[in-house]
């Protein structure tokens, strides 16, 4: 099962850093447009946030049930896992830094349905959120080039 949600997981980053893309693109063209923010410009970023929020949920499981979370720091204590620099990194630096995305992934959407904001607001503080959560979700994925990195698909 581990090795299943691994799969999900290393994938659903794919589909994340497209759709990620496709609402900083779509932000960015509606900021410096001068246009109208209608339901199309707002879709990408619901997509994004749905994956991203997908992605939470298989994180999480990956966490409690699998090699790097919990049982890492069960099995090595947690002052040991923070002098390892790739299970600090798993425990703590990943997960901190997707769940900040997260967080700005979130903020980014929600400013897109305050009523109270300008259209240009919306796409400039959507554009602002998305893009700094996609430069942390780069920053926080254990890459192949990285020294603690995982293959392009980890586990096949």
């Amino acid at each position: 099962m581990n090795t299943g949600l691994l799969h999900v997981h290393s994938l659903l980053r794919y589909l994340i850093i497209i759709v990620a893309i496709w609402a900083i693109i779509k932000a960015a063209s509606g900021m410096s447009g001068g246009k109208s923010y209608t339901k199309s410009d707002q879709r990408p970023g619901l997509f994004y946030l749905i994956f991203m929020d997908l992605q939470l949920v298989v994180g999480l499981l990956l966490y409690v049930m699998g090699n790097f979370g919990i049982k890492q720091i069960q099995a090595l204590g947690m002052g040991e896992v923070m002098k390892n620099g790739v299970a600090r990194f798993f425990v703590m630096e990943h997960t901190l830094g997707m769940l900040l995305a997260l967080i700005l992934v979130h903020i980014g959407y929600a400013n897109t349905k305050k009523a109270g904001l300008s259209d240009q607001k919306k796409f400039s503080k959507s554009f602002w959120c998305f893009l700094i959560s996609f430069i942390v979700i780069l920053a926080s994925i254990p890459w192949p080039f990285r020294e603690l990195g995982r293959g392009w698909m980890p586990g096949m």
